[in-house]
């Protein structure tokens, strides 16, 4: 068997392995031929001539210079529909990519700040995940408060959601991380909670450790996003195992916005023998060249992991959501069988 042939029997094994995915924007998996299409269609100018022109754009230097393009990107989605093919599109790849289950951010300032309100977004991205229950595939969606926004803005926003949240699972923080701790959103957190919400924080990606701390004791964050400079302090290490806190690490975002130089470098095995509960995730994968199933190939890949710690990210991923137990178990025993069956 040659090396190719190998892998391509280790990525049908990945596309089979049931997996959830916990860590992607869906602003974030805006391909450039459907930017293209839905500005077209909404008489929007990008500041591109061509797809190339898009594509060219996407060398970043680190997070900021990303959420530059990002947000120039998503101010094609204007209807309803432009909202249900960017989910309808995410999810039919999810679902090749082994995703049975989803918990996907989007950002409701992103659109509002432009005119573009609550009933418009959010009946697309509904729509498009209830038509997808036949590609065998759930979804909920977690709504991001933008972190470069004030408190106070987060809060106006969560009480501007109150009406639609519908599908909404829980809340998140997002966008630049340097200078804007946690605990500026306290007050919004705390109302989300109130409303009965699970929550979820960036923290520790371009941010020091201290923010994950204050995520999880200032937001009362139930799983932290990225998270990988938590290593800088031992003892938060110790608190995120003994305490099995969800990190939702995403190795090429890590890699495409230079948090770490190369694949080679990142901390994930390290992270993986420290005993802390991992999962794999996209982050904004038309950004960063990688859907989730990107993400398990190149570990496999690169990093020489083999069927079982594929698995076992696999598996905690699907402990890491905020699935009921009994569905947990259900694509655990799945899970189980798959591995079992061993690649093709």
């Amino acid at each position: 068997m040659t090396i190719s042939a190998e892998m391509n029997g280790m990525r049908d094994l990945i596309n089979r392995l049931p997996k959830a995915e916990l860590h992607v924007h869906i602003e974030g998996t805006l391909e450039p031929d459907l930017m293209f299409q839905l500005g077209a269609r909404n008489g929007y100018q990008l500041p591109y001539r061509t797809v190339d022109d898009v594509k060219a754009a996407y060398r970043f230097t680190d997070l900021q210079s990303f959420l530059d393009i990002y947000y120039r990107g998503a101010a094609v989605l204007r209807t309803p529909d432009d909202f249900y093919e960017l989910m309808s599109a995410y999810l039919r790849r999810a679902a090749a990519d082994g995703v049975r289950h989803a918990e996907i951010f989007f950002d409701p300032q992103t659109h509002t700040e432009r005119g573009v309100g609550f009933p418009v977004f959010m009946e697309g991205l509904r729509g498009a995940i209830a038509d997808a229950a036949h590609l065998g595939i759930s979804a909920d969606l977690i709504m991001c408060f933008l972190r470069h926004m004030s408190g106070e803005q987060a809060l106006e926003t969560l009480n501007e959601a109150e009406p639609h949240l519908d599908g909404v699972i829980g809340v998140g923080l997002d966008s630049s991380e340097q200078g804007r701790p946690p605990h500026l959103f306290e007050e919004a957190y705390a109302g989300a909670r109130e409303m009965g919400l699970r929550t979820v924080a960036h923290a520790g990606e371009e941010g020091p450790a201290d923010y994950v701390v204050s995520a999880l004791d200032d937001l009362g964050a139930e799983r932290i996003d990225h998270g990988i400079r938590s290593l800088e302090d031992s003892e938060l290490v110790q608190r995120l195992k003994v305490e099995q806190i969800p990190l939702t690490v995403c190795p090429l975002s890590n890699v495409a916005l230079r948090v770490v130089d190369d694949l080679t470098s990142h901390p994930l095995r390290s992270m993986l023998d420290m005993g802390l509960q991992i999962s794999i995730n996209s982050d904004d994968p038309a950004y960063f060249g990688g859907y989730v199933g990107d993400n398990y190939a190149q570990l496999a890949d690169i990093l020489g992991f083999g069927v079982e710690e594929l698995a076992d990210l696999a598996r905690m991923s699907i402990t890491s959501s905020f699935l009921a137990e009994d569905r947990k178990i259900e694509l655990i025993d799945e899970l189980g069988a798959v591995v079992a069956d061993g690649p093709a």
